[in-house]
């Protein structure tokens, strides 16, 4: 079975508690206006496609010094 990569599932996951949240607390919050709410929500998306972004980018550079360290292996 393949594994699952952090960059996926915890992105995933943090995707749907923003969800959940945004859908549970925005219609019941009546203290501030609603481009607040959306704005809060958007950039909360942001947040977590960025950290995708990131995560992602730390796992192939991983994945490139595993490379680079079998091929120096063989080499010698």
């Amino acid at each position: 079975m393949k594994k699952i990569k952090k960059s996926t599932w915890l992105c995933v996951a943090l995707f749907i508690y923003v969800t959940a949240m945004a859908i549970y607390l925005v219609p019941r919050n009546t203290q501030v206006s609603n481009m607040e709410k959306y704005a809060t929500v958007g950039f909360s998306y942001v947040i977590v496609l960025i950290l995708w972004l990131v995560l992602r980018k730390k796992e192939k550079l991983t994945e490139k010094r595993h490379r680079d360290l079998e091929e120096s292996k063989k080499n010698k």
